[in-house]
């Protein structure tokens, strides 16, 4: 695509430019605020000491009473062994490594929130294809060059609860981890830095701007740009690294899609941030909180 922005990759420079596309860096924040309440009773009972736990901060109070008709919160030994001898997990970004939707964050900072969110909960409801809600979602917007910039000055990406533990945990019994996302690079990049995964084990999409920093679309060569996206990733992934068990780890009906012969053997859903009811009773496990898969 002609008058695209063209510069060298400066990884020490917050805004880095390759293939004529912007990368933009940014430190993530860690923000969870707990506020703990002590009563002038003696009487705590076991639902108020929940409410200070990780899991609670993590999810919406509503949710949790939400799980009393799933059947899955509790694994399987067959479920248990997968997870345990896995040599390979992909994990979401948006809502499951992040407590946030990047898109729908940046919409809200560019002033589309509401439009873009509903489009986002179809999307991962499974109820439109994905490459028509992405470019719908884009379109209502339009995100310049500075205003990705600003806005991640401004609200940097909150990384869920407990995720930096599992990743070194992963790490410890040499277990390969991958980011596969719907989201951007822009955004997705320095997570990945900070959880010290590789570039190359990255799959994600890249906005894409012309020479005077104004919007043009996002690179529709990206795998996960498309229906199905991060199926082919992760069945591509599996397929050039051989690995005998692989898990994919996500709150959306795309990330379910990965479970199929060739691809994941295993999916969790994690619905710490968002429970989507239609994804979560098919899933192999569905957690609340990253302490179940640690443990």
């Amino acid at each position: 695509m002609e008058g695209l922005v063209h510069s060298q990759v400066n990884p020490n420079n917050p805004i880095c430019g390759s293939f004529r596309q912007y990368r933009l860096a940014f430190l993530p924040a860690l923000s969870i605020h707990l506020t703990k309440s002590l009563t002038r009773s003696c009487s705590l009972t076991m639902k108020h000491l929940q409410s200070f736990s990780p899991v609670a901060a993590s999810i919406q109070p509503s949710q949790a009473s939400k799980l009393g008709h799933f059947d899955n919160t509790l694994p399987s030994k067959g479920v248990l062994d997968l997870w345990r001898s896995a040599d390979a997990v992909c994990f979401d970004v948006d809502s499951t490594v992040c407590q946030d939707e990047g898109i729908d964050e940046l919409a809200d900072f560019c002033g589309a929130g509401k439009a873009v969110a509903e489009w986002t909960a179809r999307a991962m409801g499974g109820s439109v294809p994905f490459e028509q809600a992405l470019a719908a979602r884009l379109s209502l917007f339009k995100p310049s060059l500075s205003q990705v910039q600003e806005f991640l000055e401004k609200r940097p990406s909150k990384i869920s609860p407990g995720i930096d533990a599992l990743m070194k945990k992963l790490k410890a019994k040499n277990t390969d981890v991958y980011l596969i996302s719907g989201g951007f690079r822009q955004m997705i990049n320095p997570v990945a830095s900070m959880l010290g995964i590789p570039p190359e084990n990255i799959f994600a999409n890249q906005l894409l701007f012309g020479s005077s920093g104004e919007f043009l679309g996002f690179d529709e060569n990206e795998p996960t740009s498309r229906s199905r996206g991060k199926a082919n990733a992760v069945q591509q992934i599996r397929k050039v690294h051989g690995y005998k068990a692989l898990v994919m780890i996500g709150d959306g009906a795309t990330d379910l899609e990965a479970r199929k012969p060739g691809g994941a053997d295993l999916f969790i859903c994690y619905a710490g941030v968002q429970l989507r009811e239609a994804v979560a009773a098919k899933a192999d496990w569905l957690v609340l909180n990253f302490t179940d898969l640690i443990n």
